[in-house]
């Protein structure tokens, strides 16, 4: 990878350098005239336009001579660090380029329209194509050129990014590089505001630059509809706009909604959210749904391309994955993020995750800590600033997967285990708690959250959780002061009125996550430090089923020798969990969703394994998640899965029948085929997760996640047989779990089912499946 990140950026290099060249030709038979009698131009307006230029240019000169062999006889042990670093040490001479930018445009327009001699020239400078490419020169405009120094600045620090990300910790150009990313940073920062010429196109009402302070595409409800808006945030106003195509479909441009000055911007408080009108969420087994057709789109176009399939047949297939990934991202938001106009009207987005609307609301307030004006804009100044968000945009496409280019990373599929283990940072003493969230489908999903620690700075949880990763990029944790004050509770669909203290994000590298072992890191959010580790498991690898070796405990143990050593017709496991959950879990949110904390679960089991009496005293103390996480990993550490490897293969070809008769006699029957210790446990079960779905406005879990959770655990086969056709772990997750989801999904929404009643219809049917 390094060496590949290194030859690309040569082969730019190598152009970056012809162009230069190029700007410097003509600069030499300017200089000779302008001491004649018919001079071109002055020396003054020749030192203004190619100021710096030539020192530029040596300097890239030197630095792609030096780099070009240490590349061409790779070794992975050589090093280049230093190259690096003094090319960021030589920034400054574009620090006085940028200075002279403007002026130096400026006095090339002037010349050029006052002499026709040199509009000729500026208008058709020749580049030398790349050494072995077939086009030996090409046409570039003198503006043109003159820009690529500013662009060149930006290039280089992604570049070292990249390299850094695939440079061993302990190579020798690891600090050197980070060196010299750091000054690039810095000094990229420092002359951002000055670099872009558009930036300075709009004016606020002070007479100041208008900023673009950050945009994204957000979904807006409007006259009770979901609708995709872009978002821009300037140092003002908020504008909310559209993107659409003209008729010519390439130009994009964009039609503006609404705009609030950032002085009439007002959040309403949680009393005025309850009287707006409330949001209702898309139904999850059509989400589901969706997920699925993505995956399986996502596999033919696998086929298709490795087949050397028509690129039309290829781009159809896009086609759809886009249409399914837009509709599954319109959709599947919840969390709402309401403004208000003083002046008038409030609008409501909805945002998947907590994170995105606390990046919001940050932004917006920390500009309006500055003396801000209420304004109106004329339809002109509308018009002006609305044509100028294409320009400025930093978001290009909308976040969906077919957006991304191919070699970009698929993403993990697996497990992530992550423990937090402590904060460190807070001014004062408080309740506080953590939430992780990964990115699955193009959107943030929370997934766990630790055990709220009182009233201490020095949080130490030391908590495992246990994360399942769909195609996941990124994991972020959110560290909140939990708030007991029942005034303050938000009637709002999914608002958390508890305060968010700090919240970070991390890149999960496959590199770094998929070793064996624990990779310990720090987060760093607003002053606060938050200690955890984490370590990967690849779907394949963690859904192995291992019996146990001893037959004493019950875990990894046949659900039919634990029965009978119990004398009981449903584990006592099983029992006591299912018990203590619609006890006191049954209106927690994400029940069975949310992780428990891993020790507690390892805690359970060894107190179940043993058969210890304090049982019952244990469970009733311990956090309600830990208690549904020991469930499903009974279910999961089960040598065999509760429906059977033997039927397995029946399940999955009768969830696919068409005809609804064909497929109730189907399911009926292989249900009536399972030995009756695996029936009478699946029929306890089927109903336990039936009550807890009935509570499903308070705890968010519908049939359809319930399923999600225990599909999977309850019919994933103890050998997943290697299925040559399916190319990766995201095949894998499409074909099988899906189907394990919907054959659960399917006894959930059947009336209920009797253990007698489908005993006594065993006569009608013949026993062989």
């Amino acid at each position: 990878m390094r060496k590949l990140v290194l030859s690309g950026f040569l082969a730019s290099e190598e152009i970056y350098i012809n162009q230069l060249e190029a700007l410097l030709l003509p600069m030499k038979p300017l200089k000779a005239t302008a001491t004649t009698s018919q001079p071109v131009l002055t020396i003054q307006q020749i030192e203004t336009i190619f100021y710096k230029i030539q020192d530029i240019y040596e300097i890239h000169k030197e630095f792609y001579d030096n780099l070009c062999p240490k590349v061409q006889q790779w070794d992975s042990q050589v090093t280049m660090g230093h190259l690096f670093q003094k090319l960021a040490s030589q920034l400054g001479v574009y620090k006085a380029f940028v200075d002279n930018y403007k002026v130096a445009l400026e006095t090339a327009e002037k010349c050029s329209q006052s002499n026709n001699q040199f509009q000729k020239i500026s208008e058709e400078l020749k580049v030398k194509g790349p050494k072995d490419s077939k086009d030996s020169h090409t046409s570039v405009t003198m503006e043109a050129l003159l820009y690529k120094p500013i662009d060149r600045v930006t290039r280089s620090t992604l570049v070292l990014h990249d390299l850094l990300k695939h440079t061993p910790v302990d190579h020798p150009d690891y600090p050197l590089l980070q060196d010299a990313l750091r000054i690039s940073q810095n000094f990229l920062s420092s002359i951002n505001e000055d670099i872009d010429p558009r930036r300075t196109a709009v004016t606020t009402p002070k007479g100041e630059t208008r900023q673009l302070v950050k945009d994204g595409f957000l979904v807006e409800v409007s006259e009770s509809s979901r609708k995709l808006r872009h978002v821009f945030l300037f140092t003002d106003v908020l504008l909310c706009a559209k993107l659409k195509k003209t008729s010519a479909g390439k130009h994009q441009q964009y039609d503006c909604k609404w705009y609030i000055p950032l002085a009439d911007l007002v959040f309403p408080s949680p009393e005025e959210s309850e009287a707006s009108p409330q949001v209702h969420p898309f139904p999850d087994h059509e989400l589901e749904d969706m997920k699925m057709k993505i995956s399986a789109l996502k596999s033919e176009i696998q086929k298709e391309k490795a087949n050397k399939g028509q690129s039309r047949a290829i781009e159809r297939l896009k086609k759809k994955m886009f249409e399914n990934e837009f509709l599954l991202l319109l959709n599947s938001p919840t969390i709402p993020f309401r403004i208000h106009n003083r002046n008038g009207k409030s609008y409501l987005f909805l945002l998947s995750s907590d994170y995105e609307r606390s990046e919001w609301r940050e932004a917006i307030q920390k500009l309006q800590k500055k003396d801000l004006q209420a304004f109106v804009l004329s339809s002109v100044e509308l018009q002006v600033l609305t044509g100028s968000c294409f320009k400025l945009r930093t978001v290009h496409n909308i976040p969906v997967t077919s957006n991304k280019d191919d070699d970009e990373s698929p993403g993990l599929y697996g497990f992530l285990h992550v423990i937090v283990h402590s904060a460190k940072g807070f001014k004062q003493s408080a309740n506080l708690y953590c939430t992780l969230e990964v990115d699955s489908f193009g959107y943030f999903v929370s997934k766990a959250k630790t055990r709220v620690f009182r009233d201490t700075a020095e949080p130490k949880w030391d908590e495992e959780f246990e994360i399942e990763l769909e195609g996941s990029q990124s994991l972020r944790i959110l560290c909140y002061e939990k708030c007991y004050d029942k005034t303050k509770v938000n009637k709002d669909n999914n608002e958390i009125v508890d305060k968010i203290m700090g919240k970070g994000q991390i890149q999960l590298d496959p590199q770094t996550v998929e070793t064996k072992n624990w990779h310990t890191d720090v987060i760093e959010m607003n002053g606060i430090k938050v200690e955890f580790s984490m370590k990967f498991t690849s779907r394949d690898m963690s859904l192995k089923r291992t019996p146990s070796k001893k037959q004493t405990g019950v875990f990894g143990v046949k659900i039919s020798v634990v029965t009978k050593r119990e004398r009981s017709k449903v584990p006592y496991i099983v029992r006591q969990c299912v018990e203590e959950v619609e006890k006191r879990g049954i209106e927690e949110v994400g029940i069975y969703r949310i992780s428990g904390v891993a020790t507690d679960i390892q805690a359970l089991k060894a107190v179940f394994d043993a058969n210890n009496k304090d049982i019952l005293l244990m469970l009733s103390d311990m956090d309600i998640n830990a208690i549904a996480g020991t469930l499903k990993l009974y279910f999961r550490e089960l040598p065999e899965p509760l429906l059977t490897d033997r039927l397995y293969p029946a399940f999955m070809e009768g969830i696919a029948l068409s005809d609804p008769a064909a497929k109730e006699n189907c399911m009926m029957h292989l249900l009536r085929s399972l030995p009756d210790p695996n029936l009478i446990t699946f029929l306890f079960l089927l109903e336990h997760l039936k009550r807890v779905a009935e509570k499903e406005p308070i705890n968010k879990m519908s049939l359809h996640n319930l399923a999600t959770v225990f599909g999977p655990t309850l019919l994933r086969p103890s050998e997943v047989e290697s299925k040559a056709h399916l190319t990766s772990a995201a095949d894998i997750w499409s074909h099988d779990v899906m189907a394990q989801v919907q054959v659960l999904l399917y006894y959930l929404q059947h009336p209920p089912i009797s253990f007698a009643e489908l005993k006594r219809n065993t006569l009608y049917f013949s026993t062989d499946v």
